[in-house]
């Protein structure tokens, strides 16, 4: 399989935006997590018609992955790695694992390196302390810095900073300021995120209380604008709605996402698509262990894809990115809504494919449903 995922639900606090599947724990029952996944490996490895084609990518998402002793992050890295070679090996893997700052030590950084983690994603979100501290961070807002350091001193190839923009009101928040912050470290790699507001979360509280005041679209637009403008002057690509980097440097793992590549997810509620079928195993930790020691099958549900929903997915996954989606994908083009979204400066065409701008980022939504009443063509 080329393309594995590794789910690390574990996290030592939840932030106040996160909707996703976590277990906040002080102790780690890392070596129960561990033997569980590989087990799961092992199980499914073994009853699924994966492809033989050799490990391209692994990578470890949470939660917070790196709250994982570095002995069994490399136990974890070094055994999906040697079981996944294939006939013939691939010999640039992109091995990445997700970071919260504070976790990055010598010692944590050089076992990475040694087990074969090649890229790193830093959780920064902001270097404003106030933030940091209203997100319910963990980390210090100059522990980013010291992070960054440490891995390059490691030997990491490839460091890659997470950031946050359109936060509420009452924080006064200088998205310039971050990104310049940002941009001192030398990154390889950025991902800027628009904040949401997920249901059943602290933050969805505090709004529906009138405690916390998102901002609007206006808004939203600017900081979005902002962060292309000052990322692109500084060298990067804007190659997906919300990532930038340098050259060489883009995320071979997400974009094997975008162009809808089969892949494999392990731990809980993680995902995995292939040969036309999606399925996600269960969310909970304590379910997810128990299902795995009974038979080695966590999974919660699978679901067919209709050809209408591959299309749909095609063409919303494609327009994200700057590789855009072929003019034959439409039986006719341009039509009416095309052209008028062109005017607006919305989306370009070349080289026979329908590219959006950041323009037509910020409307993606809208965009893939007025072309999707299009006479879609083979």
């Amino acid at each position: 399989m080329r393309h594995l995922y590794i789910h690390v639900p574990f996290c030592a606090r939840r932030c106040v935006y996160c909707d996703f599947a976590i277990a906040v724990r002080k102790r780690i029952p890392a070596h129960r997590y561990v033997r569980a996944v590989l087990r799961e490996y092992e199980c499914r490895s073994s009853r699924e018609s994966w492809d033989d084609k050799p490990l391209e990518t692994l990578y470890l998402g949470g939660g917070t992955p790196s709250l994982l002793p570095p002995n069994h992050v490399a136990e974890l890295v070094c055994f999906l790695r040697d079981s996944e070679q294939g006939s013939t090996p691939v010999t640039d893997h992109e091995i990445t694992l997700e970071a919260n700052p504070n976790d990055v030590t010598p010692v944590a950084a050089a076992a990475w390196a040694r087990a074969g983690v090649n890229r790193v994603s830093l959780g920064v979100q902001s270097f404003h302390a106030a933030v940091l501290k209203w997100m319910h961070r963990t980390h210090e807002a100059d522990a980013s810095g010291r992070a960054v350091r440490l891995l390059r001193d490691a030997g990491i190839r490839s460091v890659s900073l997470d950031l946050i923009f359109a936060l509420p009101e009452e924080l006064h928040h200088s998205v310039r300021n971050d990104l310049l912050r940002a941009l001192e470290l030398e990154p390889d790699h950025l991902s800027v995120y628009g904040l949401t507001v997920e249901p059943r979360t602290p933050l969805a509280r505090w709004v529906s209380r009138g405690a916390s005041c998102p901002p609007g679209d206006a808004r939203f637009e600017d900081e979005f604008l902002l962060a292309d403008e000052v990322l692109t002057t500084a060298g990067f690509e804007h190659y997906e709605v919300s990532n930038y980097a340098r050259p060489n440097h883009h995320s071979k793992h997400n974009t094997a996402y975008w162009r809808r590549r089969p892949y494999v997810g392990l731990g809980p509620s993680a995902h995995s698509f292939g040969n036309g079928e999606r399925s996600w195993n269960l969310d909970q930790w304590v379910a997810y262990q128990q299902a795995v020691a009974v038979n080695g099958d966590p999974t919660a549900a699978r679901e067919r894809l209709a050809m209408v929903q591959r299309r749909l997915e095609e063409l919303y996954l494609g327009l994200r990115t700057t590789e855009g989606v072929p003019v034959n994908r439409f039986a006719t083009w341009p039509t009416p809504l095309g052209q008028a979204a062109a005017q607006r400066g919305w989306l370009r065409v070349s080289d026979q494919r329908v590219r959006l701008t950041p323009l037509g980022w910020l409307r993606l939504d809208s965009i893939v449903q007025f072309l999707t009443t299009c006479d879609e063509g083979g």
